[in-house]
């Protein structure tokens, strides 16, 4: 937190406007962070050509209606159950009841605009709505994965294809 208010400092100190640029984030700042251009940043892995190991932050093609230039606070990660070094966000993560029980606790659903949009996003892509998970994870923690398995988000995949097992095919699938 020191370092993101250390930044914003230096830049008004020298008179010039804080334009965030995702690939000129520093990593641990990366994830949960939306650009100038109001897309989200996201933090990937890089393989080098020695087979080592890095991160780099990009910018995604997910824009962020009415939210630009955000830095997530150190406490909306801590209430929501997040970390800074998290590399592909994925709304599996609904299905984890520790987690969803944080991403809907009041200090996160009420506070945290910004994390609540994107697993808002994540959720509808999946066929349900946050706010019914989240109060269906109060209520009764126990059926929400079967609310979000109904919806679809986690369907099982289609029929096998004869094709797939060659010219000679079981008789029954």
């Amino acid at each position: 937190m020191a370092f993101i208010l250390l930044l914003l400092l230096s830049f008004l100190l020298h008179g010039t406007q804080a334009e965030i640029i995702c690939e000129d984030l520093p990593i641990g700042l990366c994830t949960f962070s939306i650009a100038s251009s109001g897309k989200r940043c996201v933090l990937e892995k890089n393989v080098r050509d020695n087979g080592n190991m890095d991160y780099q932050c990009d910018t995604s093609e997910i824009i962020v209606k009415d939210m630009n230039e955000w830095i997530e606070s150190d406490e909306c990660l801590n209430a929501c159950g997040l970390h800074r070094k998290t590399v592909g966000i994925s709304s599996d993560s609904l299905l984890e009841p520790h987690f969803l029980a944080r991403l809907c606790s009041d200090s996160c659903y009420k506070n945290c605009p910004n994390i609540v949009d994107l697993y808002h996003n994540l959720a509808i892509g999946e066929g349900v709505f946050l706010a019914n998970l989240c109060e269906v994870s109060s209520k009764m923690p126990r059926r929400v994965m079967t609310q979000f398995l109904s919806s679809g988000a986690a369907s099982a995949s289609g029929p096998v294809s004869a094709t797939a097992y060659g010219p000679e095919a079981p008789a029954s699938i």
